[in-house]
């Protein structure tokens, strides 16, 4: 069983198995079409395409973030129509890092799906190791996906307002370090971070070849920005809960388990201007 990665070398003789289920997450937050043309264009055999909007995040209210999770029922029926079952191995992947294929690979973990793993490197490594791609359109057969006891845990808005004095609790922000201080912000309405958070950028988990780091490194960068601050006291969070997802799978592999997803994050945030926001590295 994969959990975290899995590499090119590791998925490619598993594509003809019947229990493996790749899907392509490819998107992109301002061409939101961009992943299903580059799908159509080329794609891992047997690989079914999963957008972020429609299949991985709810409609949105205006008050419930950019990407609100969906209800738990219908995702769990959105998984056996792409062909996922409680016995599949999934496989996720993107161009971007593996950052969008998180975003799956934490929802199935919430939905108590165990094997889910995000292909090191993505499309690029895929393509670059000269294997095989299509365009045919893939054949799913639909499956039966039952939702089983969540393997993570998020916390609301009102949980974080409600502990803010806890000093046990840190807040990990996945954004790029300008959005964080609350310069050149052209996602959300408000700029800045909730108070008291530090910024871990998502992309510095990657290695100079698009793939994650090792865990070592991973665990020694962690515990640089998070001090003595456990796992089980860290509450990820980014601009919507998609790069959050980044920096969990991150600690996963570090060996560092058992953190929590804010998935509202800070566009759900800052949506209520009764809740504080903070301004530059503090």
């Amino acid at each position: 069983m994969f959990t975290t990665l899995i590499s090119v070398s590791d998925l490619g003789p598993c594509l003809d198995d019947a229990r493996w289920v790749v899907c392509d997450c490819r998107h992109d937050l301002v061409d939101t079409e961009a992943g299903r043309r580059a799908y159509r264009e080329s794609h891992i055999p047997g690989a079914r395409f999963v957008h972020l909007d429609e299949d991985l995040s709810a409609p949105k209210t205006g008050k419930n973030g950019r990407h609100p999770l969906p209800d738990p029922d219908r995702f769990a029926r959105r998984l056996g129509e792409l062909g996922i079952s409680n016995a599949s191995q999934v496989v996720a992947y993107d161009a971007s890092g593996g950052y969008y294929a998180a975003r799956l690979w934490w929802m199935l973990r919430w939905m108590g799906h165990d094997a889910v793993a995000i292909l090191d490197g993505g499309w690029n490594a895929w393509t670059i190791a000269g294997l095989a791609a299509t365009a045919a359109v893939t054949h799913i057969k639909p499956a039966r996906f039952v939702r089983g006891a969540a393997r993570v845990d998020s916390v609301t808005a009102e949980e974080i307002v409600r502990d803010s004095a806890t000093t046990q609790r840190r807040l990990l922000d996945a954004r790029a370090p300008n959005r964080f201080r609350g310069e050149n912000e052209t996602l959300d309405p408000v700029a800045g971070h909730i108070p008291g958070a530090v910024n871990r950028f998502f992309q510095l988990n990657l290695n100079s070849a698009g793939g994650f780091k090792s865990p070592p490194e991973l665990k020694r960068e962690f515990a640089a920005t998070l001090g003595s601050t456990t796992p089980p006291d860290v509450i990820h969070y980014c601009g919507s809960g998609v790069t959050a997802c980044h920096n969990l799978l991150a600690m996963e592999i570090a060996g560092l388990a058992g953190s929590r997803l804010y998935p509202g994050s800070w566009s759900e945030w800052c949506s209520d201007s009764s809740r504080p926001v903070a301004i530059g590295t503090e």
